[in-house]
């Protein structure tokens, strides 16, 4: 019987980490997020606690009460450009939380398994490899660094599981994913530009909620690629969903990086081997035209 505790089960990766779990034997589960839980209306079944990671006294409390098997921590500020702006939030959710966690963990001899980023890397030498060395070119990949950091000295198992640009469709979730804002851009009759030099593996949330089950799952420990497998720039992606949707690609404009004034740096090509995490986890992700496919499916109910 594993007890699993999700932080920040009101994102798009702690959402399909509830639904995913649901459905497996032999699981207790306990949702996690700061306010109201959005999970009520689409998964009332899970179990719910109030939790502020930030906050030290609340985490031991619910951590202390529930005795997890294993915390699957997703919860993080990552607006990149926000952690350019706000650096004591970033510190106080991306790093701090984490040490909070920590502590916890090893209190009550939980597994901790702690969501990373390819952000941590300067992107001059992508696909990367889970031992390469990080180089953060800033400041959201600085704070995620540190929390790396924070979990490599743990004196509890843990796991660190880095992906790279996750999409998909969340309940009332503020943000949207590059295949619907394409889809509905193009729609639109607007013209888009979409920068065609910097490479990533972009990861379908399902996948990387598959990852985080497969982590707790076996008791993985140390650090795993969960990512998609093909290299691919915001333009190639742009292009395929048009494919997808009959859509006009003449809408869609290649722009730079550099022409966009965005306050955090972007590394310019990232993207993950994930041979270790299919050989060791049977880690399988989808393409991105599969991706497409299951967003589009979501997005239509």
């Amino acid at each position: 019987m594993k007890k699993i505790l999700i932080t920040g089960s009101n994102g798009l990766l702690g959402q399909k980490l509830a639904e995913l779990l649901l459905t497996q034997p032999d699981i207790e589960l306990l949702a996690t997020s700061r306010g109201e839980n959005k999970l009520a209306t689409i998964l009332p079944q899970v179990p719910f606690a109030s939790m502020d990671v930030t906050d030290k006294a609340q985490v031991e409390e619910v951590i202390s009460q529930f005795r997890p098997t294993h915390i699957i921590h997703t919860a993080a500020m990552t607006n990149v450009d926000q952690c350019e702006t706000d650096r004591e939030g970033a510190l106080r959710l991306n790093r701090d939380a984490v040490q909070y966690l920590v502590d916890a963990c090893e209190k009550y001899n939980v597994h901790l398994i702690h969501v990373s980023t390819d952000f941590i890397f300067d992107g001059e030498d992508g696909p990367y490899a889970e031992d390469a060395e990080a180089n953060p070119v800033n400041f959201y990949g600085e704070t995620k660094r540190l929390a790396e950091e924070i979990v490599k000295h743990a004196k509890c198992k843990w796991a660190i599981l880095r992906t790279v640009l996750v999409y998909g469709v969340a309940h009332d979730y503020g943000r949207t994913n590059i295949v619907l804002w394409v889809r509905d851009s193009l729609q639109a009759g607007k013209v888009i530009k979409v920068v065609d030099d910097q490479f990533r593996t972009p990861t379908l949330a399902e996948d990387l909620a598959q990852g985080c089950w497969l982590a707790a799952k076996h008791d993985a420990e140390g650090i795993y690629h969960i990512s998609g497998s093909e290299m691919l720039t915001p333009y190639d992606m742009a292009l395929q969903v048009a494919d997808y949707f009959n859509l006009d690609k003449s809408l869609i404009d290649k722009a730079d990086g550099s022409t966009f004034s965005q306050p955090a740096k972007r590394p310019p090509k990232t993207g993950f081997i994930i041979t270790k995490a299919q050989k060791n986890l049977g880690y399988v992700p989808h393409t991105f035209a599969q991706g497409i496919q299951v967003v589009a499916q979501q997005a239509a109910q």
